[in-house]
């Protein structure tokens, strides 16, 4: 049998991290009654056994008798276990309520604890989470999350706040050196956007084979130089540019579309083109005002606004998209999941820019059939672009290229695509191609893509579109803009008529607890800048309005969804805010044409399959298809998840239960009946059962005027 207590050398480094701290450490105790899918035993002084007995095994600890010191960020602490656990998260909370509602300041996500039947020492530095959360010792407490496996054993003693040790200190001044950096950058990209230049590249055309770009400057001997900013490039860095020579002004010159570059044959449909003299930008950049389509495709025009969020034809019941009738779906395009840099078995090639690059065939074959059956029923598509990490990628060499070089995985489900080399870009442009081509034929062969959502929840990004964690606005948004517009230039060569959509959470004013990183109007209105300074372009919005608890149906009584400009989120309970601004003249694509808005992801929750449960979910919808049903700035609703699934973190969301599950699989929930009622003869018969559960007699009660 092995021995529990601890090996000499780990004991000797606890006692020197002892020592690092100024006075003698207070041992902290759970609070035992706050326990959550666990039982947990007192083995003694400070010791503890705890065992998992579900998938949100967690525990409270009891408040600090006395404030930690500022130096004092470490928590740590002496275990043991057979299983180990997968990750360690630590909840932040505090005596206040925020505006959101909840005293929960924020959380952070730390890596698990390793197999080890020997004590080990498990130490994790929450420095930067107590400052970016506010997190005050004296007046707050914390919650451990033990991972999410159930019927795990884990033996812990002596759990402390200490001081950081040389090597914890070490990583910690890289990492502000880092920060300070990234400000820096931050603080360069908002000027730029800031300024207001006296030259101006006014139009960027290109046609098949050639570019037009006119513009004029101001220069005092008559000459600068106009640069093209390839996307791996960034505009505050001038001097790694090259170049032009501008002579007069105004001018119109024209250049040709395609430029070997390392290798590559690039397209300069990419780039932005900017004036500058020496180091000195005279002009803000200006991205193509159009691009000819190879191809002539019709307008995509929605039969009406009812849709399906996360469809695929493999997860079968096809059958609802004519029941409902779903006259829209998302589609989720994980990108890295079945492209090669080198050619498989089952691989259809691509050939892009002078290279080629590989596809899973049965895994392009599944979308498919997904796009023709959604073809065959005049469904508008949108496919949601998702990147994995490069340990999620099916080529690992196509993963490194494509994830973010600081990207987070710890927290993170995807990653915002690598834009800061040109294999990077390539490799991205390559795939963008390839389905854009595939999807947007004239003949219809696989079916049409007519709509391109940008990643997933950017607001939210270090868990799900990660570069790093508490990355500075204008970085991320940079960032985010270049994917963007690098979709856009690629799929307007095929198709007019498509566009992007920018994808946020029900987040407006304010970041959304816990998870958020930015609020959705600042992300909207740096948007919106950059479509000023560098010309504009047809972007839109695919929103996530759920109710302010994911958990919770009645929407109706959501605090922080209020009727004003400033609402610090937009649920189903206000959407008439975000009706509002989307139809404001300065939001619109040129001043003029209403920017495109899905309700991409969204939908409300059953508890539990009991009557009630499944009443107020229905309820939740009625309210939410009844308000929108007076907005006409909201084009379509797309409901997610179409089926409860198995991996939404103990939702069941879904119009139909669980596809397993054990009495009724995929069975029809009373709100499939609503969702089918809606938009026909039927709905104020079905709906009206609901009002009670809503507490209105009309519904004109639920519709509200925005201040």
């Amino acid at each position: 049998m092995k021995s529990r207590y601890p090996i000499i050398m780990l004991l000797v480094a606890n006692l020197m991290a002892i020592s690092c701290n100024s006075r003698s450490p207070e041992f902290m105790r759970f609070d035992l009654p706050s326990a959550n899918h666990l039982t947990i035993d007192s083995l003694g002084e400070n010791e503890y056994k705890i065992t998992t007995k579900g998938h949100d095994p967690y525990i409270f600890l009891k408040k600090l008798k006395k404030p930690l010191s500022k130096d004092q960020t470490v928590l740590t602490f002496e275990y043991s276990s057979a299983k180990g656990v997968n990750f360690l998260e630590v909840f932040f909370f505090s005596e206040e309520t925020g505006s959101f509602g909840s005293n929960l300041a924020g959380s952070q996500k730390g890596p698990g604890l390793e197999v080890t039947e020997e004590i080990a020492i498990y130490s994790v530095d929450l420095g930067e989470s107590i400052e970016n959360f506010n997190w005050n010792s004296e007046k707050g407490f914390i919650r451990l999350d033990f991972g999410d496996r159930d019927n795990t054993e884990i033996i812990i003693h002596n759990i402390y706040f200490r001081n950081r040790n040389k090597t914890e200190s070490a990583l910690f001044k890289e990492k502000e050196a880092f920060k300070a950096l990234d400000q820096q950058a931050n603080d360069k990209l908002a000027n730029y956007l800031s300024n207001d230049y006296q030259s101006s590249v006014t139009h960027v055309e290109v046609l098949d084979s050639t570019l037009r770009i006119k513009g004029n400057y101001h220069s005092d001997d008559g000459k600068a130089i106009l640069h093209a900013v390839k996307p791996w490039e960034n505009i505050t860095l001038l001097e790694q540019f090259e170049g032009m020579e501008l002579t007069q002004s105004p001018f119109s010159i024209e250049l040709e579309r395609f430029v070997n570059i390392d290798g590559f044959l690039y397209d300069q449909a990419l780039s932005k083109w900017v004036i500058a003299k020496g180091k000195k930008l005279l002009s803000s950049a200006r991205h193509a005002d159009y691009i000819k389509p190879e191809r002539n495709l019709p307008e995509g025009k929605l039969a009406g606004r009812k849709g399906i969020g996360g469809y695929h034809i493999g997860r079968g019941y096809s059958s609802d998209l004519v029941d409902f009738p779903a006259s829209s779906i998302t589609v989720n395009i994980w990108i890295t999941r079945f492209i090669y840099l080198d050619e498989r078995e089952n691989t259809i090639a691509h050939e892009y820019g002078g290279k080629t690059y590989y596809f899973d065939s049965i895994t392009v074959e599944g979308y498919d059939r997904t796009m023709l059956e959604a073809s065959k029923h005049n469904i508008i598509v949108a496919a949601i672009l998702l990147v994995n990490s490069a340990s999620q990628s099916a080529d690992p060499k196509v993963g490194q290229l494509l994830q973010d070089e600081n990207f987070g995985g710890e927290n993170a489900f995807y990653t915002m695509p690598n834009m800061t080399s040109i294999e990077s870009v390539h490799c991205y442009a390559a795939a963008l191609d390839f389905l854009t081509n595939r999807y947007g034929r004239e003949d219809n062969k696989y079916g049409r893509i007519h709509h391109w959502i940008m990643h997933n929840e950017v607001d939210a990004g270090h868990v799900w579109t990660n570069m790093g964690s508490n990355r500075p606005l204008h970085v991320f948004l940079d960032a985010y803009y270049k994917s963007m517009r690098l979709c856009y230039n690629i799929i307007r060569k095929y198709d007019e008529h498509s566009e992007v959509l920018a994808s946020f959470t029900h987040s407006w004013s304010e970041p959304v607890p816990v998870d958020g990183d930015y609020a959705t109007l600042d992300l909207l209105n740096g948007l919106l800048r950059y479509s000023e300074v560098e010309g504009d372009f047809q972007w839109g919005l695919a929103c996530h309005p759920y109710p302010e608890d994911l958990n919770e149906p009645k929407t109706w009584n959501d605090n922080s969804a209020t009727f004003k400009m400033n609402s610090p989120m937009v649920t189903f309970k206000n959407l008439e805010v975000l009706d509002k601004w989307i139809k404001l003249p300065e939001n619109k694509y040129l001043g003029t044409q209403k920017r495109t808005v899905w309700l991409s992801e969204n939908g409300t929750n059953s508890r539990s399959y009991s009557e009630q449960d499944l009443a107020e979910q229905a309820a939740g919808f009625a309210y939410a298809w009844k308000k929108m049903k007076h907005l006409d700035g909201i084009d379509a609703f797309q409901w997610h998840n179409w089926m409860d699934a198995r991996g939404e973190f103990g939702l069941r969301i879904g119009l139909r239960k669980y596809p397993d599950d054990e009495t009724d699989p995929a069975g029809k929930k009373p709100v499939w009946y609503l969702f089918q009622a809606a938009d026909t003869s039927q709905e104020d018969k079905v709906f009206e059962p609901y009002k009670s559960i809503i507490g209105i007699n009309d519904w004109s009660e639920i519709i509200h005027t925005v201040e």
